[in-house]
């Protein structure tokens, strides 16, 4: 007699598999190469920077303490350097390569002839490597004494005119330091790389007073990049024209189904647990929105928000360093709940002890999150040392100090655990290319690839870091939470009934196809101007290209998907309980397509990007695609596991309808009324005046985009009352219910699983996730 366990076979053909990874292994090898690149290529820091007189202006030290200052303070969520950062503040690259180019032309006594004069000095490359000294002009050493003592008055300002706190930064050195950083970074912006008619950063920013323009490289790759896109959309057409019927979401047509109603479904106790998670996911979406309104109002008032001088207590930099990582928490936090309420549903148990383990996770996230907070709040104030542990590490969207990401990598790593031993008895019985196997893989990545941005430290060359840094921002974000995403989704469907098992693994293969495709090369999207090689610009270009066509087909679907549901319930007995999660759903595939995919497109096409980097069009494709498919899958997520937690006859129907409309049409408001109106008077600004004029406090809040900025109030409003508030109210009922053991709870190691039930004679098939029938 056979003891052994008889593992499932795989669903669908291996062609699949071999085709994921074929289309992994090339993007990470071409990134690997990448790497390389950006180690052997980046602009180089001089050990010492002369004056024509051979005078020390400054050294490397003073660049790289320069760079920790900058990042320690916040002020890469107050302005940006080589275009990445916020957008109330000026670039400083931009600022200080304008400021100096000005006080160079008239050294030279303003004339054409100055002018040239000026262009040849800022172009010219006098980086020696064997002496490892750069030599400044007498002009351009004049204007690094000028730009000092300007930027000491403008950081040491006591005013809060600029939405900085009194007095941010004054102590002499540290001025010094920072202006050394913001000089290097103007010479990396106009000196050509040796033997090129470029500059370091693809001759960005755009800046006629040194002869700045757009490369051959801005101009060849847009157009390339389009022709990308085109032939790819036209290509999905085709496939889908004749493979369709093969392809993307089905649902059963065979059986009709019967929904279990909520209240009939037994959980347990980690299950359970996650209540606790949606209450503070909740809690924290509400403030990160509250922080996005105050962070945002300061483009309409800078001094007074209604009457009160903010930036005394939490200036923009603040408010805004604050507003990104409660987007990052609250989302991924809504991630790990409902990767461990669904665990037991897919493996058909739980083990003991995972419910103990949930509440460690849960209080882990507390300490990291509150801890953080605190943490960038002393910094910002300058309270803690510049390389402290503690200390804000200040990268756009990785600010938190580096203690603080250590522990979220580990906790992020507990939560990988607790889904493996929830999962392992399920796997043993499944062939590794069926979907327990891709759900526990995809959540293992999640960690893995977070884990990279430990790779970003604050005193490593600016280039590499930020190399390392959208790992995070991008591949982390935009790749492997997409695919944990569509295994999450894949599975909630498979669990209800609605689709076939195979159905959903090939529309899983086919989605990490399309997305790795474009998505993991096209991570180099980001590094057009911060340093990097042209092929990472020419790579970024073409493949960010076609990160559009898995969400061209995320649209041509969402009709199907939304139906999904509704064509089981009119066979059904029962009403399907998931009409606002799904909805959530489909909003997803809207936003990804319009602000990942069209809105992104945009800005990512290299020579709009040249002059639009750092203003609100990034903003604009930022809140469509963060909140509107993120925050919507998360707010989504986190309806479906309530409607277990709270009683069938508790839940509110209603309150779940107005969040979701409220939060679509309160971000449509931000976009449509606001962000991008905004965005385009800024491109066109930058275009037809210059770069540095279209990213100074004057421009941004003078009264036509005060007016605009104004406009955005009743979609805040909407955002905030009809959206946010009504989740966490349904997250304090989940919470409240679980807490007065009204829900039904098991026993038992064993869980009641299914959601549905099949009314048609029952038949053996290979393709029904075992453990799923009653």
């Amino acid at each position: 007699m056979t003891t052994g366990v008889t593992r499932r076979e795989l669903l669908v053909g291996k062609g699949w598999i071999q085709a994921v990874a074929l289309v992994v292994l090339l993007g990470f090898g071409v990134l690997g190469l990448l790497a390389y690149r950006t180690y052997t290529a980046e602009p180089p820091i001089a050990a010492r920077t002369v004056g024509a007189d051979g005078q020390v202006l400054f050294n490397r030290e003073d660049v790289s303490t320069g760079q920790q200052v900058f990042l320690r303070a916040g002020l890469m969520e107050y302005g940006s350097i080589f275009g990445h950062g916020a957008y109330l503040g000026p670039d400083f690259t931009a600022d200080y390569l304008h400021r100096a180019a000005e006080l160079a032309v008239a050294t030279y006594g303003g004339s054409d002839q100055a002018r040239q004069q000026v262009i040849s000095d800022f172009q010219a490359n006098r980086y020696d490597p064997q002496t490892d000294t750069l030599s400044f002009s007498a002009a351009q050493a004049s204007a690094f004494a000028e730009l000092r003592r300007y930027y000491a008055g403008y950081f040491g300002d006591p005013r809060t005119d600029k939405g900085l706190r009194p007095s941010a930064i004054t102590d002499p050195t540290e001025i010094h330091q920072l202006t050394s950083y913001f000089a290097w970074s103007s010479w990396a912006a106009s000196a050509r790389r040796p033997g090129l008619d470029y500059s370091y950063t693809n001759s960005w920013p755009p800046e006629p007073l040194v002869g700045n323009r757009p490369s051959g490289h801005v101009v060849v790759w847009s157009v390339l990049s389009l022709i990308a896109l085109l032939g790819g959309i036209g290509a999905l057409f085709a496939v889908f024209g004749r493979w369709g019927d093969r392809l993307g979401w089905r649902g059963r047509q065979a059986e009709a189904i019967s929904f279990r109603a909520p209240g009939e479904v037994a959980l347990t106790p980690a299950q359970r647990a996650t209540a606790w998670f949606f209450a503070v996911v909740a809690a924290l979406f509400v403030v990160q929105t509250l922080l996005g309104a105050a962070s945002e109002h300061y483009r309409a008032e800078v001094t007074s928000f209604f009457g009160l001088d903010l930036a005394q207590i939490l200036p923009f930099n603040l408010a805004r360093t604050w507003h990104l990582q409660l987007a990052l928490f609250w989302v991924a936090a809504a991630f790990l709940a409902a990767g461990i309420f669904l665990a037991p549903i897919i493996a058909g148990r739980e083990p003991r002890g995972q419910a103990t383990l949930s509440y460690v996770l849960l209080g882990g996230l507390a300490v990291v999150v509150f801890g953080s907070l605190a943490s960038e709040y002393l910094s910002i104030h300058g309270r803690t040392q510049t390389g402290s542990l503690i200390g804000n590490q200040g990268f756009e969207y990785l600010d938190l100090p580096r203690l603080w990401q250590i522990l979220l990598t580990a906790g992020m790593a507990l939560w990988a655990v607790i889904l493996f031993r929830g999962m392992r008895h399920r796997l043993r019985r499944e062939h590794p290319g069926n979907m327990p196997w891709l759900f526990l893989l995809s959540g293992l990545a999640i960690p893995a690839v977070y884990a990279v941005g430990l790779l970003a430290r604050s005193d490593d060359h600016f280039t590499a870091a930020e190399f390392w840094r959208f790992w995070v921002v991008h591949l982390w974000v935009e790749d492997f939470l997409e695919l944990f995403t569509t295994v999450m989704v894949a599975y909630m469907f498979v669990l209800l009934g609605v689709v076939r098992e195979r159905i959903a693994l090939t529309v899983i293969y086919l989605d990490i196809v399309l997305y790795s495709v474009g998505g993991v090369i096209g991570t180099m999207h980001h590094m057009y101007f911060n340093g990097e090689p042209a092929e990472h610009l020419a790579l970024g270009a073409f493949f960010s290209a076609a990160e559009v066509i898995p969400l061209t087909f995320l649209t041509v679907e969402a009709w199907s998907f939304l139906q999904l549901g509704a064509r089981q319930e009119a066979r059904s007995e029962t009403p399907f309980p998931h009409r606002w999660a799904v909805m959530f759903l489909v909003a997803v595939g809207f936003w990804n397509f319009l602000g990942a995919g069209v809105f992104g497109f945009l800005i990512n096409l290299p020579i709009v990007s040249y002059y639009e980097i750092g203003t609100a069009l990034t903003a604009n494709h930022g809140h469509a695609a963060m909140m509107g498919v993120y925050g919507m899958l998360a707010v989504g997520l986190g309806l479906f596991c309530l409607r277990y937690l709270i009683p069938a006859e508790r839940w509110p129907e209603r309150l779940a309808k107005v969040s979701f409309w409220s939060l679509n049409v309160g971000l449509a408001w931000m976009c449509f009324a606001t962000l991008l109106p905004l965005g385009m008077l800024q491109l066109y600004h930058s275009v037809n005046t210059g770069y540095f004029d279209a990213r100074q406090l004057k421009f941004i809040s003078d009264p036509t985009n005060s007016l605009l900025e104004w406009l955005r109030l009743p979609g805040d409003v909407v955002f905030i009352v009809g959206g946010a508030l009504p989740f966490a109210w349904i997250a304090w009922l989940g919470l409240r219910h679980t807490i007065g053991h009204t829900v039904r709870r098991l026993t038992g190691e064993e869980p009641e699983h299914p959601l549905y039930a099949e009314l048609t004679e029952l038949t053996e098939r290979v393709d029904e996730p075992t453990g799923l029938r009653r």
